[in-house]
């Protein structure tokens, strides 16, 4: 029932999407040249975020690999030799690659198999998206039955709602695009990770979620805190016992990690790296003056995070919505209460560390997740927060299920607004102007 309920609310919500391939269907795309043998993706190419590199004959004889720097004359090669543009004879040709964590191109094989290039990518987000809703029930269950929640089954149920209807996880859930696939599917592994943890009952599970999870969106690798929490509290000090725990646990977690490291080597001469460095988009300049990752974007991030509240300019449209969205609280006011709980079973502070370990990448990356209309990297460790409000003890009366009801409202404003209805975003300081990349 839960599960043809999120279907039939998400797919009224996508409406028209549902026929036709979204505006950024990469995982489309790579799943096609998967099928073809290839891990590089032919032109023409759809929107941005591709990752691009450059095969050029050198002065000197040699063919070398790599891409041009925006800050400085310099070509850098995949093994970071740095060359004068002036050593460059000619270019031999450019390869495009999908940098985005592969695994959800596997959710994308049968559509492309159908379609080609052409695979439509919203009706598997949305398929995905509805299983979330039992997936979630089924984990809140676990915890009562581990005796680490007393929520009753309606209590679970405001709880189900709250994930899917009352996080930024509702208009992700309907866009298809590559961004927020990623982000449905990595809630989906986030949830059988979870399921699998809880009591450390199913190791190779949540190994296997975890490893998958890492190849969906890179920060949820740093997920593990729980498992391990919950593998050393049910060993009750049998050090043999937690190890082998540990040991089918990191397995399956090991084989996703080596499959990603040939990945990436065979495409960019190194296994740690992804393809991001090589985006061809207009913060390429930042990313070479900062890199990918830096102190110099935490502000902005933590900003964007917590802080940034909606615009009531006074006049129609009434009420607007800047490109990097809405604070987390905004549009969630129910995890307000996970701050202050009334109750602290053992998972408590492993669910928390594991928040916070999973957050700190996406607080220091380039990227805010602008164009969005919340904060959509909190999705790596939503599920988190929801197992926190379900084992805090809090009693689910009016102004809990007030606020759950709150944010419900606000997320499908959202669901109904993004991408159809601009005049409710500011994009700089044109309100209407929506030619903004991604």
């Amino acid at each position: 029932m839960l599960f043809a309920i999120g279907l039939v609310v998400y797919g009224v919500l996508a409406a028209g999407r549902l026929r036709t391939q979204s505006q950024a269907p990469q995982f489309v795309y790579q799943a096609d040249a998967w099928l073809h043998g290839k891990l590089s993706v032919d032109p023409p190419l759809v929107d941005n975020d591709w990752a691009k590199l450059e095969t050029v004959e050198l002065t000197d004889g040699r063919v070398v690999t790599g891409r041009r720097l925006i800050t400085r004359p310099v070509f850098r090669t995949l093994s970071k030799e740095e060359l004068g543009v002036a050593s460059i004879k000619g270019v031999r040709g450019t390869t495009w690659y999908m940098s985005f964590p592969p695994l959800p191109t596997i959710v994308m094989l049968p559509s492309a198999m159908i379609s080609g290039r052409a695979g439509n990518d919203v009706i598997p987000t949305v398929l995905l998206a509805a299983l979330i809703l039992p997936l979630t029930l089924l984990v809140l269950r676990r915890l009562t039955a581990a005796g680490l929640s007393q929520r009753s089954l309606g209590d679970d149920l405001w709880l189900v709602a709250t994930l899917a209807f009352g996080t930024v996880l509702f208009f992700s859930s309907i866009q298809g695009k590559v961004w927020y696939t990623a982000h449905v599917v990595g809630v989906v592994l986030a949830l059988l990770y979870a399921w699998a943890s809880i009591e450390a009952k199913r190791p190779i599970i949540a190994g296997l979620a975890l490893g998958a999870a890492a190849l969906t969106r890179t920060p949820m690798a740093f997920m593990f805190p729980l498992f391990v929490a919950e593998a050393w509290r049910m060993a009750s000090g049998d050090r043999k016992l937690f190890i082998r725990t540990l040991l089918r646990f990191a397995a399956p977690v090991v084989g996703f990690a080596i499959i990603g490291m040939i990945y990436n080597a065979v495409r960019f001469g190194s296994p740690t790296e992804f393809g991001h460095t090589f985006l061809d988009v207009r913060q390429q300049v930042q990313i070479e003056q900062f890199g990918l990752a830096s102190y110099h974007y935490l502000a902005r991030n933590l900003a964007v995070a917590f802080t940034l509240l909606p615009e009531l300019p006074g006049r129609s449209p009434w009420i607007q919505i800047g490109g990097h969205g809405l604070a987390l609280w905004v549009t969630t006011p129910v995890l307000l209460l996970a701050l202050w709980p009334r109750e602290k079973p053992p998972v408590h502070r492993a669910l928390w560390i594991s928040v916070a370990l999973v957050a700190l990448p996406t607080l220091f990356y380039q990227n805010s997740g602008w164009v969005q209309f919340g904060y959509r990297f909190s999705l790596d460790y939503m599920v988190f927060l929801v197992m926190l409000l379900a084992i805090g003890g809090r009693p689910f009366g009016k102004v809990t299920k007030a606020l759950i009801a709150a944010g419900i409202v606000i997320n499908l404003f959202g669901a109904v607004t993004f991408d159809r209805e601009w005049q409710y975003y500011r994009f700089g300081g044109n309100a209407y102007d929506v030619v903004v990349a991604h």
